[in-house]
């Protein structure tokens, strides 16, 4: 009975394991799996599966969108998920596009078409660096706006030529002098300062509820009709959508600024007045 009891105790004793659990590991797994989308739309462009191609950056980007809530749902964020994160990005938002892009159209230019699919890729790279090191250190007014634009949207924009032509069979659109020319710009604005609105941290006001709802079910039910005219044309509004978001984000930051210059203006009035105060006061008289 004593060794039972001694043998019972030791293996009351024994620490527990330690590690995560399942479900913090989950917003990792959809990281991966954005990852996996990505080089999966890398082997459908290399098999000439445009419309697969396609859909495999689609599934990137929802996926992308989900890993980043389901890490602050589960409070299971971390700077290993934050590094994960990126490099799914650059992956399926940088490399992918550009080797669509690349087989799609660009290689016709041979050597030329080789450094615009390079030039795509590194500059979402740098997008996502810039982004990083930016991390809390935007100013208040900026928190509703990305600097540039996002990776998930510089791809849907990179490949929008192929997206047109599956829409409409458009053969210009495949013209490799004008992928190209359209390859550079939108890699510029990844890397490019022009404020974007940033979807995830817009609130939506109660009036804006059933409309906003309205929305999105036309959208869904697009993507199940007609889906590549559907991506074409939110492709158009989103481009659409950066006038309004300069426009906003000036008007926001010019009122910061005036802002910090009345508050800078009454703290320099508060000075003198106490400056004033001081000196006209009976025991300095005495003292001079």
């Amino acid at each position: 009975m004593k060794l039972r009891r001694k043998r019972s105790r030791k293996l009351r004793r024994l620490p527990r394991l330690k590690g995560q659990s399942v479900s913090k590991l989950i917003p990792h797994i959809i990281t991966v799996g954005a990852a996996c989308a990505g080089l999966t739309a890398i082997k459908y462009a290399i098999d000439a599966r445009w419309e697969s191609a396609v859909i495999a950056i689609v599934v990137a980007a929802v996926l992308d969108a989900l890993d980043g809530r389901m890490a602050r749902l589960l409070n299971a964020a971390s700077d290993f998920g934050a590094e994960l994160d990126s490099l799914s990005d650059f992956v399926a938002f940088g490399v992918a596009p550009a080797f669509i892009m690349y087989f799609w159209s660009l290689q016709s230019l041979g050597r030329v078409g080789w450094i615009v699919a390079l030039f795509l890729a590194i500059c979402c790279g740098l997008r996502l660096a810039r982004f990083n090191t930016n991390i809390g250190k935007l100013p208040p007014y900026a928190y509703n706006y990305f600097t540039g634009v996002p990776a998930p949207g510089g791809a849907g924009l990179a490949i929008l030529p192929l997206i047109g032509t599956l829409a409409h069979g458009a053969p210009i659109l495949r013209e490799p002098v004008l992928v190209a020319i359209w390859s550079v710009i939108v890699a510029i604005l990844m890397v490019s300062r022009v404020p974007t609105f940033s979807l995830k941290r817009i609130k939506v006001p109660q009036t804006a509820t059933v409309p906003l709802l309205v929305f999105a079910a036309l959208l869904i039910a697009g993507m199940a009709g007609a889906p590549w005219l559907t991506l074409t044309v939110v492709g158009l509004l989103y481009i659409m959508s950066f006038g309004v978001s300069v426009l906003t984000y000036r008007r926001l930051k010019a009122e910061a600024e005036r802002m910090h210059g009345e508050r800078a203006q009454h703290d320099d009035a508060g000075d003198d007045e106490d400056g004033d105060t001081t000196s006209s006061s009976p025991m300095l008289r005495t003292v001079e």
